[in-house]
């Protein structure tokens, strides 16, 4: 999905948009719409059930990308859009640190501040996020480990493939299920150093490499592919669908995330056409997971 890439020249903040629902989620399709926030860093969810009050949080890293956010923002007059100072240097550090660990089915994820509460019967998984996406708390991350979980009551996947791989956490849990080859890719050279440092720390060797969709060599060298996850955006998700069932095996199968319940339909026609068949969806928070299957 997105990706922090460092904080702006100033004292780094937070853009904050409150309202209802729908105004939240008609907002998040439009900063995923929106070339010049292409990549950028947001999160959708529900703050106030009783009230029905849903919260978007933009961290843009320049002033530039700033004003973009607010400028999408401000469309919706239902949204009340605010800045929040955040912490000087380490901001993001200090964020993470706070973060507690996370249950995905079998999963248990989390970061070295937490080492010494995992359990013992669960696949623990130490993923620090740095500067990349995917410390498992995404309602997005947390669909494709709940999906990968169910899946694997049937059995196990000799090959994955991670197209956007953020942190790694994915391809690292397959890695650590059973997966013989596990292979990720991310278009940001950070998130790849972190991917690799974390597959280290997990003890795994789940592989990642720079690369933007599925040609690298390394990508293409392992095809096919018997389950691929996407956890991205809903527009690179409608343009890789070609690309990604030529990436699977027939009857493979596809994890695709990164998209909201309004973006759903679009996403899951894109593929339908291309002859996969709904296997089933989880559906978190604004969040949606889809498990398609190759016919």
């Amino acid at each position: 999905m997105c990706v922090l890439r460092g904080a702006m020249t100033e004292q780094a903040f937070q853009i904050i948009a409150r309202g209802p629902r729908a105004a939240a989620e008609a907002a998040a399709e439009a900063v995923d719409a929106d070339i010049l926030l292409e990549g950028a860093t947001y999160s959708i969810l529900e703050e106030d059930e009783d009230r029905g009050v849903w919260r978007i949080d933009a961290f843009p890293t320049s002033d530039a990308e700033a004003g973009r956010f607010e400028t999408v923002l401000a469309d919706f007059d239902a949204l009340k859009v605010s800045r929040e100072v955040l912490a000087d240097a380490d901001w993001l550090a200090m964020a993470l640190s706070g973060l507690p660990p996370v249950k995905a089915g079998r999963f248990f994820i989390y970061g070295v501040h937490d080492r010494g509460r995992a359990p013992p019967h669960t696949v623990n998984l130490r993923i620090e996020a740095g500067a990349a996406f995917g410390t498992g708390h995404h309602g997005t991350t947390v669909g494709c480990l709940l999906a990968y979980d169910r899946l694997l009551k049937a059995g196990t996947y000799p090959k994955v493939l991670d197209v956007g791989a953020g942190t790694g956490v994915l391809a690292i849990a397959a890695a650590r299920t059973g997966s013989k080859l596990a292979v990720g890719t991310d278009i940001d050279r950070v998130s790849v150093r972190i991917s690799r440092e974390n597959a280290t720390v997990n003890k795994t060797g789940a592989r990642f490499v720079h690369a933007s969709g599925l040609g690298h060599r390394l990508v293409a060298t392992h095809a096919p592919y018997d389950l691929v996850f996407a956890n991205i955006l809903a527009r690179p998700l409608i343009g890789l669908a070609q690309d990604i069932k030529g990436a699977l095996k027939p009857g493979g199968v596809a994890i695709l995330s990164g998209l909201l319940r309004t973006q759903e339909r679009a996403v899951k026609a894109a593929y339908l056409s291309r002859g996969f068949r709904v296997a089933f969806v989880i559906r978190r928070d604004a969040w949606v997971a889809l498990v398609l299957r190759r016919a």
